[in-house]
């Protein structure tokens, strides 16, 4: 049986607790733009784009949403990594995240590439990552 195709990933969306301090966040971080907001009784969402990648990412805050902070642990995401042209890219990243004062680690050498890992105010891990130059 063949597989149908995909063409990549559409968006992602992610459950925060504090859409307004969350959309500053990722706006400021990635230079996002806005697409649209909404909501109602239940969800308030904002959706964004980022302009060269043309990556989408949406925020929800649900108004009866449980609270917690994220934790990997749990069934579900593990983190989500923005892929990154090079190394030089990752110490781009280093910098910019040094100018907004968000806590990462230092860049790490793994099987498959290079990573630089931070948390949102959520505790979603993220990742920049660099696959290895061919």
């Amino acid at each position: 049986m063949l597989v149908p195709e995909i063409t990549g990933v559409h968006h992602i969306s992610l459950t925060v607790r504090d859409l307004s301090r969350s959309r500053a966040w990722y706006g400021d971080l990635l230079g996002l733009t806005d697409l649209f907001e909404g909501g109602d009784d239940d969800v308030s969402y904002a959706t964004f784009v980022h302009p060269s990648s043309q990556f989408v990412l949406g925020l929800r805050e649900y108004r009866d949403g449980s609270g917690d902070r994220f934790d990997e642990f749990r069934t579900g995401m593990d983190h989500l990594a923005f892929a990154v042209s090079s190394p030089a890219e990752l110490t781009a990243w280093v910098a910019r995240l040094e100018e907004l004062g968000i806590e990462h680690s230092p860049i790490a050498e793994t099987p498959v590439g290079q990573v630089l890992t931070l948390r949102d105010p959520d505790n979603i891990q993220l990742e920049f990552f660099a696959s290895p130059e061919t």
